[in-house]
């Protein structure tokens, strides 16, 4: 509470998830159900009325006469899930690699660690690109990119801080039990590696909300047919020419006070994981 700036993040982390959650009940309208749509509502500028004089559209319209605000809490919704899932996902694969590295040490670490090393050097748009030039478009498949890009950065820290917790007594008197590797790994080293996981997570999860929103915006991400904040800042770009700036400003102040709030949060939650890190 003392820190504000990580109160600030909090409150906008927490509007982002409310709005994504809730999409469909506090939403004016499902801006993806064409039969509601009125071609006479396109581009409409913020604070219109419909054409029957029924309802208010705050933020406007964009091209297809769909209510901005109701597509942008959709698309916060698309966003937050691909982001949430495919970090969880690459945070699992990227721990247990990382740990089977500094544990069992020697060619295994050596194979495993090349292999991340290889990983890091090529930029995660570039690798994100050449994946869903071979997968396609569609959700799923920018989740599994976006886990290939991922899990690297996981690994990396997993088995730096497996590094420490491999040398503690603690780990030895396990061995000595005769516990299994598995239980070693997973119920004693684990623990105690996840504070600087979490907050790479947190960090990365806007990372990754940006690089769906970009790979969105590139054409290469969702498919038109599904929400996304980057989607909806594409479908505006070809406007803002013509004086209609509200459909990709819009989006484009969501995606950013979205990304700051858990770039906030994420920061003071390394200080908090991390005394020494507190200024």
């Amino acid at each position: 509470m003392a820190n504000k700036l990580a109160m600030f993040g909090l409150v906008l982390l927490a509007l982002a998830v409310f709005a994504a959650v809730f999409a469909p009940w506090i939403s004016p309208q499902n801006p993806y159900d064409i039969g509601k749509l009125d071609i006479f509502d396109s581009k409409l500028p913020p604070g219109s009325r419909d054409a029957a004089d029924t309802m208010t559209y705050w933020l406007g319209t964009d091209g297809q006469a769909r209510d901005l605000l109701s597509a942008i809490f959709y698309g916060l919704r698309t966003s937050l899930m691909v982001g949430g899932i495919s970090v969880a996902a690459a945070l699992a694969i990227g721990s247990v690699v990382g740990l089977a590295a500094a544990y069992f040490g020697g060619w295994i670490d050596a194979l495993l660690m090349r292999i991340v090393d290889i990983q890091l050097s090529f930029p995660a748009i570039l690798v994100a690109l050449i994946l869903l030039a071979i997968l396609g478009k569609g959700v799923d498949k920018v989740i599994i990119a976006l886990i290939i890009v991922q899990w690297a950065y996981f690994a990396r820290a997993a088995r730096g801080a497996a590094l420490v917790e491999r040398a503690k007594e603690y780990v030895e008197a396990a061995q000595c039990m005769s516990l299994g590797w598995p239980r070693v790994l997973l119920r004693h080293m684990l623990p105690n590696c996840m504070p600087p996981l979490i907050v790479i997570a947190t960090i990365d999860l806007a990372h990754a909300i940006a690089l769906e929103s970009t790979l969105s915006f590139l054409g290469v991400g969702v498919p038109v047919t599904e929400p996304s904040l980057g989607m909806l800042i594409a479908n505006g770009f070809e406007f803002l020419l013509s004086g209609n700036y509200w459909i990709s400003f819009f989006p484009g102040i969501a995606l950013a006070l979205s990304i700051v709030g858990i770039n906030l949060v994420g920061d003071h939650l390394r200080d908090i994981l991390n005394p020494h890190n507190a200024r």
